[in-house]
């Protein structure tokens, strides 16, 4: 399971360091591509069909949402490798969209990892702690 916050530094040419409990859990190949609220979502390969039937359900039907969900996700994401030392080079696509800068944060979310910005990820995290009793609370309510 992938889990836990991980400050990293992105390298020149955009090279990033994969912490080694995630590339442990992630494996050898991986997807990487926009992901919603402006971050990146890093997934091993063999976990992206079962994240994607998450988003898109079971309907084999190519109605605007589906297709707008395939345009915005899959239209996004690259097949990634790390090399010897574990880094992976971030497209400059994914990196404007993220705006992303020298210093990253890797979150592990179970089976994905979400990439933000550090100083944006600061502010998602102020935001979370005020509201997480009320999102509970919702959460709860809804089952």
């Amino acid at each position: 399971m992938l889990l836990g916050t991980y400050q990293v530094k992105v390298a020149s040419g955009r090279r990033v360091f994969i912490p080694a409990s995630l590339r442990t859990e992630l494996g050898e190949k991986y997807i990487l591509a926009k992901w919603y609220e402006e971050c990146l979502v890093l997934v091993a390969e063999e976990n992206w069909n079962a994240l994607y039937k998450r988003l898109v359900g079971e309907t084999k039907i190519m109605v605007s949402p589906i297709r707008e969900t395939e345009r915005f996700i899959l239209g996004s994401a690259y097949n990634s490798f790390p090399d010897d030392q574990g880094r992976i080079i971030l497209p400059e696509v994914l990196v404007s969209f993220a705006r992303l800068s020298d210093e990253i944060c890797f979150i592990g979310l179970g089976d994905r990892v979400e990439i933000w910005d550090s100083k944006i990820w600061e502010e998602k995290q102020k935001s979370l702690a005020k509201d997480a009793f009320e999102i509970i609370e919702r959460i709860a309510n809804d089952k």
